[in-house]
């Protein structure tokens, strides 16, 4: 079997653009995969159209580790955020290949079930004004739908430093959540790496009395002896990894005690052989692993696969279900939270397929989402002015 061609098809939605992949091959079978990367889509659609020429096409989509190699050793300079995605988009669809090609789902041709149902927690769900009433409300809707997790940013668009009275903003938006789901319901916050070391300790104690189950990204993802810095004197459990790639940029993160949770990406990190390495890595440090997923439901589907197999799996986090109702529609089979759990997929492969007649439907979407911008929370793309205030 060879492949003969990588097909990539664009959806715009309210606040991103997903790149659902098919790679297509000799025989007939056809694999998906994700290259969703918020704000750089041009540049994945153009790195693929040249990684097929000098990588993809022509290969055996069973030598899934060789075709990995290749794409990321032999192109020489070190790998960021485009190339490492279409390399993941492609690596997840040959594994969609083989499980066709032998008739079983992709969990067992990866070490096979450590989980019976997979804790899942809700993102994208606090899409109002940063007011804590609002946000109590917003929280209440997330619990009635059977979450018994959820994670928050309260920040705003803050940036190393707070005022005092934003500070004083997001806790109370905190303080308003915890209120509304009570003490049983799991709330992890997330920073998204905004903060300088004293901030980031400052506002992870302030935060204390609610009792988070993380906080996540409390500095920029680049310089590890900050993040090293701030966990020391953090007291609640530190989660990090959604901005670091393959298990080389993981290596730097275990030489010392920086965190107590991984959240890598399947579709940036390297795909869902790389994730599993980086997962063991972690377990030999006796740290747990949350996948990290903003994307489509393909992403959210071949993450499942992956945690059935993994014996550190923490809770996976979905946005799924607080996102347009025809981006799950788009693809048939999507993995469906109930009660807050996700059961492991059954048919073989990843089990989905795309409805191309809907991705049509709702095409690329120009503009930008911008974490920094006031709002940012509503989820909404900006205009494509230089200072992002203009939106579309």
């Amino acid at each position: 079997m060879r492949i003969t061609d990588v097909v990539p098809l664009v959806m715009g939605t309210s606040w991103r653009n997903l790149i659902f992949l098919k790679v297509l091959t000799d025989e007939g079978l056809i694999g998906i995969g994700e290259a969703t990367l918020h704000n750089r889509e041009e540049g994945v659609l153009g790195y693929l159209e040249g990684a097929k020429r000098r990588h993809i096409v022509g290969s055996d989509p069973f030598n899934i580790e060789d075709l990995w190699m290749r794409m990321y050793r032999n192109d020489f300079w070190r790998h960021g955020d485009i190339a490492l995605t279409v390399l993941s988009g492609v690596e997840i669809a040959c594994w969609d290949i083989l499980g066709k090609a032998v008739g079983r789902p992709v969990w067992q041709l990866l070490g096979g079930r450590c989980h019976e149902t997979l804790p899942a927690y809700a993102n994208g769900w606090y899409t109002v004004a940063r007011d804590p009433a609002e946000f109590a409300a917003a929280a209440k809707k997330v619990t009635a739908q059977g979450y018994k997790a959820l994670k928050v940013d309260p920040f705003g668009a803050g940036l190393y430093e707070l005022s005092q009275a934003e500070k004083r903003r997001s806790i109370e938006l905190v303080e308003a959540v915890r209120g509304a789901v009570g003490d049983d319901v799991e709330i992890f916050i997330e920073a998204h790496g905004r903060f300088g070391v004293r901030t980031a300790i400052d506002m992870a104690r302030a935060l204390e009395p609610f009792h988070p189950g993380w906080f996540e990204e409390p500095v920029p993802p680049e310089n590890m002896d900050a993040l090293k810095a701030a966990y020391d004197r953090i007291n609640i459990p530190v989660a990090t990894g959604e901005r670091f790639y393959t298990r080389y940029d993981y290596h730097r993160l275990f030489q010392v005690p920086r965190c107590d949770i991984i959240q890598p990406d399947v579709i940036h990190c390297g795909g869902l052989l790389e994730t599993k390495k980086i997962a063991a890595m972690a377990d030999a440090n006796y740290v747990t692993v949350a996948p990290h997923n903003s994307e489509g439901p393909v992403t959210t589907a071949a993450t499942l696969h992956l945690n059935v197999t993994l014996t550190n799996f923490k809770i996976q986090e979905n946005f799924d279900d607080f996102v347009e109702p025809w981006v799950k529609q788009a693809v048939p089979g999507a993995p469906e939270c109930r009660n807050g759990y996700f059961e492991p997929p059954t048919a073989p492969g990843l089990g989905i397929r795309l409805n191309e007649d809907l991705i049509k439907e709702h095409p690329y979407k120009p503009g930008f989402f911008n974490l920094f911008a006031e709002d940012w929370q509503r989820r909404q793309f900006l205009g494509n002015q230089p200072n992002g205030s203009e939106r579309v």
